[in-house]
């Protein structure tokens, strides 16, 4: 299938180019993009027009920043063509549900990618939980904003997420593995005083079964990174590390580190598969616990930051 990838930036050519390439199901048929393109790809700078000049192309994956998804990816959606949403799926729920009543009006595919659900050890660790009675369980997300986000300035705009936008990610695979529904009830949020959105989170959560639930998201660390989640339960502790791609048991370890590794050729096939069956994912509870500790929040404000 022949797909346009739009947003040319630092996901973009670092993953889906490289997924798309390699992939026996697609075809990078052209891009849309201010700034950026691909060698050899055609290459648009507006969304109209490619989707005017290229009705051969079934398929729109949408890299851009969260704020401007939307108009683009209901674009798309009016134009009659399937549609992949990078994670988050948009700036809001309501739009998200917006773009899910569309496309299901349509009969079209319309996917919120969570590319850390597909991290190798992942089903391994949902696996495992899935019959055990969890305790505890504590996410440590904590990475290097200026190694990872260089220059991107509309993360800490309304709307860009801040450090959640890499915490999305720890929500992503909390929300996959556990059995149980769990929702925010507290958090305490790092804001730089030059920025509308957090630096660094801690969040509290509700578990039916009365378990310990929370996380530590930070954007400040140096040095070793870390993306961790550990899961204590009445059989056992679990932990699942560097993004998902290793796990241990009790002192067993299963995977390799490889953050990222293989994450983006399986949401491409996930997505051929939907595209062929008709279907739709539009998973948003990742996202429906991240405005919720963005609503129950307290701010405090931290030093300024500075790229």
């Amino acid at each position: 299938m022949k797909t346009a990838l739009v947003g040319i930036g630092k996901i973009a050519v670092d993953q889906h180019v490289p997924a798309i390439a390699d992939s026996a199901e697609w075809e990078l048929a052209a891009t849309v993009s201010r700034h950026g393109s691909v060698d050899g790809v055609e290459a648009f700078t507006d969304m109209g027009k490619m989707l005017q000049a290229r009705p051969d192309i079934r398929v729109v994956s949408l890299c851009l920043p969260p704020v401007p998804r939307f108009a683009y990816a209901m674009q798309a959606l009016e134009a009659g063509r399937h549609v992949m949403l990078e994670k988050p799926p948009g700036a809001t729920l309501a739009e998200c549900h917006a773009l899910d009543a569309a496309a299901r009006a349509a009969g079209l595919t319309l996917y919120a990618t969570w590319h850390s659900r597909h991290a190798d050890m992942v089903g391994a660790a949902k696996s495992w939980l899935s019959d055990k009675m969890l305790r505890a369980l504590r996410v440590t997300w904590k990475e290097d904003v200026r190694r990872w986000h260089p220059g991107q300035a509309w993360i800490w705009e309304p709307g860009g997420l801040g450090v959640f936008d890499p915490g999305i990610n720890a929500l992503s695979i909390v929300t996959e593995i556990l059995p149980a529904q769990i929702h925010v009830t507290g958090a305490t949020l790092e804001v730089p005083s030059n920025c509308q959105t957090p630096i660094a989170a801690e969040i509290a959560f509700h578990h039916p079964d009365g378990a310990d639930v929370s996380a530590v998201f930070d954007w400040r660390q140096q040095g070793d990174q870390t993306w961790e989640i550990e899961a204590v339960t009445d059989s056992g502790t679990l932990t699942l590390r560097d993004g998902g791609a290793v796990m241990e048991v009790d002192g067993t370890v299963s995977g390799q580190a490889a953050p990222l590794g293989g994450e983006y050729p399986r949401l491409y096939a996930q997505m051929a598969q939907l595209v062929t069956t008709g279907g739709i994912d539009m998973d948003l509870r990742p996202l429906t616990l991240v405005t919720d500790a963005l609503a129950l929040g307290r701010r405090v404000a931290t030093d300024p930051f500075e790229d």
